[in-house]
């Protein structure tokens, strides 16, 4: 795909990255703030400090090469006599991803964290077992592109889509399939499937689940508990998935009362089809801190789940 003027600086800035041996996980925005917030860690010492843990540097911790593709790129910051990236870069399977950095305030931040790593597991699960082949595929709320971009290098001749309706979502997506040299991998806005033909063989989500009280697109899903958007998705996929196509659902249902709201939710929508079906908490407390507002004030816990749906033949 064709890169803009200012992602293909974006691009060799990730090449230089990865020419480095650049590796960075990362964490929950949680972990994030407490590590930050140690005396030695108030300024950037090395790549990781500058691109994993967003802090600020002064401009003789960088080679002069990765500080000219930063400004070129327009993520190069000034901040209190500093310079700061805009950009995070994390790694996940090999591949490095550019992203939101921290912390992730903005309405248009494009997160990535250990949901993006829980998620690339699951997706590697079902195509570990799955032995039909993969010709259209689809990554739904795609973000920076883990989902899409994990299945394009597992089926390479495959038609990929990752579409999102935030525009800097798409911008960094198309950066990382071009870094991860994942040709057929393309980025479109589309509300769901809303803006996408045809069938599918392989639909892939990790859609916002949060009730977010600022309504952050990347971490808000509608309704009481933040579960409608996921429902949205499930509605919308299953009617388009092609004979023996899979979905593969990453999201979070809020647990009230020993109750798992999302999961009730999704039963009757799967029973109105020929599907086969697997549910599990992949982890069963994620955002705890969340317990603590308004919204989840009668939730027992928040845990992430993965629903695998397969449409019989």
């Amino acid at each position: 795909m064709d890169l803009t003027s200012k992602e293909a600086p974006l691009l060799r800035l990730g090449e230089a990255l990865r020419a480095c041996g650049y590796e960075f996980t990362t964490p929950t925005p949680a972990t994030h703030t407490r590590v930050n917030a140690r005396a030695q860690n108030r300024e950037a010492k090395d790549l990781r400090d500058v691109f994993g843990w967003t802090r600020p540097f002064s401009r003789d911790v960088l080679p002069a090469d990765i500080v000219a593709l930063m400004r070129d790129a327009g993520i190069l910051l000034k901040e209190n006599g500093l310079l700061r990236s805009a950009l995070r870069v994390s790694s996940l399977g090999g591949e490095l991803f550019f992203h939101s950095a921290f912390p992730t305030t903005e309405a248009d931040a494009v997160f990535f964290g250990p949901d993006s790593y829980r998620f690339a597991r699951a997706i590697k699960a079902v195509l570990s077992e799955r032995t039909a082949p993969i010709a259209n595929a689809v990554d739904i709320g795609c973000g920076a592109g883990p989902g899409g971009i994990f299945v394009a290098k597992h089926a390479p001749e495959a038609r990929v889509l990752m579409t999102d309706i935030n525009e800097s979502a798409l911008r960094l997506a198309r950066v990382n399939a071009a870094l991860a040299g994942t040709t057929k991998a393309t980025a479109l806005r589309s509300d769901i499937l809303s803006e996408v033909d045809g069938a599918f063989d392989l639909i892939v989500s990790n859609p916002p689940y949060l009730n977010d009280a600022l309504q952050r697109a990347y971490r808000h899903g509608g309704g009481d508990f933040g579960a409608s958007l996921s429902l949205r998705i499930l509605e919308a996929t299953l009617p388009r998935l092609a004979p023996d196509g899979s979905l593969i659902l990453y999201t979070g249902a809020a647990i009230v009362s020993g109750r798992d709201l999302f999961r009730e939710a999704a039963l009757p929508r799967l029973a109105e089809g020929d599907f086969a079906w697997t549910y599990e908490e992949v982890d069963p407390d994620v955002f705890g801190e969340e317990l603590e507002t308004e919204a989840y004030r009668a939730a027992d816990r928040i845990a992430a789940v993965v629903l695998n749906v397969r449409k019989r033949n």
